[in-house]
């Protein structure tokens, strides 16, 4: 159950692309490898990412994960070893991000997907996994890498330092509040300053942060709000296309209910648990606002979610 909720999690993502792999051609593989994996931990990992002697390799050092996580994250969490490794997969203009995890315990697929999206990337299938559990830190740092690498075009260094303080900042939330809930709190922050802009003054900031968090009945501590703040002001400095966010949004509203409305869909809400029934209505709530009514989402507090009829959007 907890897979289909994170697969569908990931059809309601926001983007905010401003960059693309543009020297790569659709369905070219870049794969990127933990410096310090052993031959067999490598050969496994090549033959399980389906990797062939036509795929560019990519590695990642962990003074490269410290250079970029150094300031967000302790020197214990992000080891003394670079192990998680990935596989981009270049999609069509359009498709938008997908990311699937193997052994990655602490960054989750949302976390990676709204790092990436920070960054600029697009339009790509992303499989992120390691040797045995890891935290995950190498990864966003091979896959920056390797957009650089693939497109030619280096990401300006404050925008990597945003997506690695971003990654950093939802997963110290998650601990505290839960990572479905930290990943649908920084979407819904993102989707309402790609509607108005981000508030001016700290103050402003403070009211939008504490509003979202509110509408999915998440408590905020003094730090969290901080953080989320500090953030959220360096990503006004750093140029993000809040207009090309509100289409993704689009994109994003149109992918989840067309999903409701198949059978795949209606066979999940018929079989979905009581005990994921809240979870059901945070996920959707942070993008869809005011507009649950329209989508036939249950009201907060409702447990009629399977009675519940979608309409398409669009």
């Amino acid at each position: 159950m907890k897979k289909i909720i994170v697969s569908l999690i990931l059809l309601i993502m926001i983007a905010i692309p401003s960059i693309s792999f543009a020297d790569a051609a659709v369905g070219d593989i870049i794969i990127t490898l933990g410096e310090d994996l052993t031959d067999q931990q490598k050969k496994t990992l090549l033959s399980e990412m389906n990797a062939t002697e036509e795929n560019q390799i990519i590695y990642v050092t962990n003074e490269e994960e410290h250079k970029y996580l150094g300031d967000y994250i302790s020197k214990a969490t992000i080891g003394s070893k670079a192990l998680s490794s990935t596989s981009i997969t270049i999609e069509k203009s359009g498709s938008g991000l997908e990311v699937n995890t193997k052994n990655i315990n602490w960054v989750t697929d949302e976390m990676y997907l709204n790092a990436l999206m920070t960054a600029g990337v697009k339009d790509a299938t992303i499989y992120v996994t390691a040797p045995f559990e890891v935290s995950g830190t190498a990864a966003l740092t091979g896959l920056i890498k390797a957009y650089e690498i693939s497109s030619d075009e280096a990401i300006p260094e404050d925008v990597k330092q945003v997506a690695n303080e971003e990654l950093v900042t939802t997963a110290k939330l998650g601990d505290e509040v839960g990572t479905e809930n930290a990943s649908a709190l920084m979407a819904k922050i993102k989707d309402e300053v790609a509607k108005n802009g981000i508030p001016e003054t700290d103050a402003e900031l403070r009211s939008l942060i504490e509003k979202c968090a509110s509408d999915l009945g998440i408590t905020l501590s003094e730090t969290d709000l901080n953080n989320l703040i500090d953030l959220f002001n360096k990503m006004r400095d750093i140029n993000i296309d809040w207009n090309q966010v509100g289409q993704q949004l689009d994109k994003a509203k149109d992918k989840i209910s067309n999903f409701l409305n198949s059978e795949e869909g209606q066979s999940f809400l018929q079989s979905i648990k009581e005990f994921f029934i809240a979870l059901w209505n945070a996920i959707i709530s942070f993008f869809t606002g005011n507009e649950q009514s329209a989508l036939g989402v249950p009201a907060k507090g409702s447990t009629s979610l399977n009675n519940a009829t979608f309409i398409k959007v669009g």
